[in-house]
């Protein structure tokens, strides 16, 4: 069996080596080379998604790879992928390295310059765990595919507003309780590491942050532990700092490793990003399985949104079509709707949408108490349901149960209750059908009365058949449904009077119980020309 290779190399000189010597090396198919760490997650991903089986056995990084770090790039691997196995390529073969590489889920070391045998025996090794790490992922399960997201690693998000003022911590922190409510293990967050108030909204007072993990290479659980707070609702908080100026201590580098040990730790982990690009923020945009872009319904805040995902594009962030636009303070009556957000930001725009209620959060977020917000709260409902649409929610929460089974309870008796009223209404419309037919059939004998007279008039100043002209005149305006009327004019001398009686039908035209309405008209009569 042949062993396939993917290689992420930045350089195209260091590629063509490293394809050159794979391609000599025996039983090994080695795939075009990749040119950074974005197309290599892309490329995996999509493999995976296929099958495990689809996945390449042995993947190769370059140490000068971008724009993720070459360790940071093999700890995400290795998270995201257990069943490929990854080796470092790399100048510097130091002992210090060599432990970092490890530690990181490195299968071992290649060094430069490039050698037959030292790159044919990491590459076997690589293949050897890889396969076997396989069989041991199928005898688990059985089948294999679906035990990639399942490794013990969770599901990150980020939320991320356009510009200021557009909700981002309140839908952060609602996301977040809507995935503990599920019964789901959750972590949030706060990334927004100069004016980041998660803590405001779910009143807590604790004095460590997420910068007092920026000394610490390596963050154990203990550590992680020591830095979190655990809240009241079950959610497990990492704040931003209260001195905005120590936010500067959080690199991307201490991001990468926080939101690895979350992730390691939590089924779900809700990363508040603020509204501000940062080096920190925007590796955990990058590293994130979902990253939903908070906007208004308003030009400013479209605009904003737009130049965002432009920007996560040009700095090799995150594409747009792999970003979910929410629209918060939704209205009917706006100009600005979810697909016009999607066609001008060009990114998947979220099925749910959050009304502009502010009124129904006003006494939980000025208390502090966003875990207290009403369960008939639209605000709250439509978060929920966004934080399903993420995949954050395991099993329906029970006050969202507990809802709809209210509903259908409702639907229920509003069914049974229509059932009963049913042949009613079916009287009702009947009868008020019938009533039409008759009001029209009554037009219908007065239109006719008038033009018999007429008829009738002109044939008797032209000494003429006036019977025969009332009858051919009434029946012309007849509808052929109305036959059978009878047709009558009388001439006193001064006054042509035409009367008209007609059968009035019984639901359908053509259908006659035996009701009759009569029309009568009259017409002067006319003087001969000779008189």
């Amino acid at each position: 069996m042949s062993t396939r290779i993917l290689v992420a190399v930045g350089e195209p000189e260091a590629g063509r080596a490293l394809i050159t010597l794979l391609s000599q090396l025996p039983n090994t198919e080695p795939a075009p080379p990749v040119p950074d760490s974005t197309a290599l997650l892309d490329t995996l991903a999509r493999l995976a998604a296929e099958s495990i089986d689809e996945l390449p056995e042995v993947v190769l990084v370059h140490e000068r790879i971008g724009p993720v770090p070459a360790l940071d790039l093999i700890r995400d691997l290795v998270l995201r992928f257990p069943a490929v196995g990854v080796v470092l390529v790399t100048a510097d073969t130091s002992p210090a390295l060599l432990t970092a590489a490890m530690d990181c889920g490195a299968r071992g070391i290649v060094a430069f310059p490039l050698g037959y045998d030292a790159l044919a025996e990491r590459v076997q090794a690589a293949a050897s765990w890889s396969s076997g790490m396989r069989r041991h992922l199928a005898g688990g399960t059985g089948t294999g595919h679906e035990l990639l997201p399942a490794t013990g690693a969770g599901r990150v998000v980020t939320v991320t507003g356009a510009k200021g003022g557009v909700g981002t911590s309140l839908v952060a922190v609602q996301l977040a309780l809507a995935a503990r409510a599920s019964g789901r293990s959750v972590a949030l967050l706060d990334l927004d590491l100069q004016s980041g108030d998660i803590a405001s909204y779910l009143d807590v007072q604790f004095r460590r942050s997420v910068a007092d993990l920026a000394a610490i290479h390596d963050i154990t659980p203990r550590v992680l532990a020591d830095a979190v707070f655990t809240h009241e609702t079950g959610i497990d908080l990492l704040l931003a700092p209260a001195d905005g100026e120590r936010g500067e201590e959080v690199t991307d580098r201490v991001a990468r490793q926080v939101v690895h040990a979350l992730r390691a730790r939590y089924e779900v982990v809700v990363v508040d990003c603020g509204t501000q690009l940062g080096a920190a923020n925007a590796a955990a945009i990058e590293l994130a399985d979902q990253a939903a872009l908070l906007v208004t319904p308003d030009v400013v805040a479209v605009r904003a949104a737009k130049r965002m995902v432009r920007l996560w594009d040009r700095l090799q962030i995150r594409k747009a079509e792999e970003t979910v636009t929410v629209v918060n303070r939704n209205a009917r009556s706006a100009e600005i709707q979810a697909t016009l957000v999607e066609r001008v930001t060009g990114t998947r725009t979220a099925r749910t949408t959050i009304p502009a209620a502010y009124k129904e959060l006003q006494a939980a977020v000025d208390a502090g108490r966003m875990q207290d917000l009403d369960n008939r709260s639209t605000v709250k409902q439509a978060i929920w349901t966004l934080a399903a649409e993420l995949d954050l929610v395991a099993n329906p929460a029970p006050e969202a149960a507990g809802r709809r089974g209210r509903r259908r309870a409702d639907k229920g008796a509003v069914t049974l209750e229509f059932a009963a009223m049913f042949p009613l209404v079916l009287v009702v419309m009947g009868l008020l059908w019938q009533c039409v037919l008759y009001g029209y059939t009554y037009s219908l004998a007065g239109n006719a009365a008038d033009e018999a007279a007429r008829a009738a008039t002109a044939a008797y100043a032209t000494a003429g058949d006036g019977q025969g002209a009332c009858a051919a005149a009434g029946r012309e305006h007849l509808p052929s449904a109305w036959n059978g009327a009878q047709i009558a004019c009388t001439d006193d001398g001064t006054v042509v009077h035409a009367t008209v009686r007609v059968d009035v039908p019984l639901f359908f035209p053509g259908i006659n119980p035996g009701w009759k309405v009569t029309g009568e008209a009259g017409a002067a009569t006319e003087k001969a020309p000779d008189q």
